[in-house]
């Protein structure tokens, strides 16, 4: 089981498909995908002020809230009104539809999770203690906040804005906070298939 480490700070930011913000893309799948043809997709975004979501035609989406006060996500039909507010709540909407975002108070941050629909969805969970996570195939862990001992042998600790990848095989990995942490401190995100037309 080979596993990726990475460090957010470390990830160039670039700007969003339809250029209203900046998002840094932690991974893609397969190898070499661009915004067109990916299957799945890892990335956090900085919003600062009012602006379009980019459209993801036979995309499913997730977004779970990192930092600041948040966002209010509507659709242009009116379908969709919801104020992503509660830090490591997941929120499934899907890419097909065209959505505003505007800030709530100030800047945030949000991890977004992408998968093209008939192969693949994401199951997000946000953990503030001790636990044992699983995943067959591709999952992703990122420390929001505190620091994280894992059982793993080459990547021991995590701090804020670092994560662990995993592209393929099977995860079982224990991990605890090293001190008291917040609520919602770390995020798992696991890749399952998905059998919707």
């Amino acid at each position: 089981m080979q596993v990726e480490r990475f460090d957010l700070r470390s990830v160039r930011a670039q700007p969003w498909k339809n250029g209203a913000g900046l998002t840094r893309e932690i991974a893609v799948g397969p190898p070499g995908a661009d915004s067109t043809n990916f299957d799945w997709r890892f990335s956090v975004a900085e919003v600062e002020r009012a602006a379009p979501f980019s459209v993801f035609a036979g995309i499913g989406r997730c977004i779970v809230l990192l930092a600041g006060a948040g966002l209010h996500l509507r659709s242009d039909d009116g379908a969709l009104d919801h104020r992503l507010a509660i830090p490591g709540e997941p929120f499934h909407f899907s890419g097909d539809l065209p959505l505003s975002a505007e800030p709530i108070d100030g800047p945030s941050s949000d991890f977004n999770v992408m998968t093209r629909r008939g192969r693949l969805r994401s199951v997000v969970s946000a953990h503030g203690a001790s636990t044992m996570l699983h995943a067959d195939g591709v999952a992703l862990l990122l420390c929001v906040a505190g620091d994280w001992r894992s059982d793993l042998p080459d990547a021991p600790t995590l701090a804020p804005l670092q994560g662990l990848l995993w592209r393929e095989g099977r995860v079982a990995i224990h991990v605890e906070p090293q001190r008291a942490a917040p609520k919602a401190s770390l995020l798992f995100i696991r890749l399952c298939h998905d059998a919707a037309p």
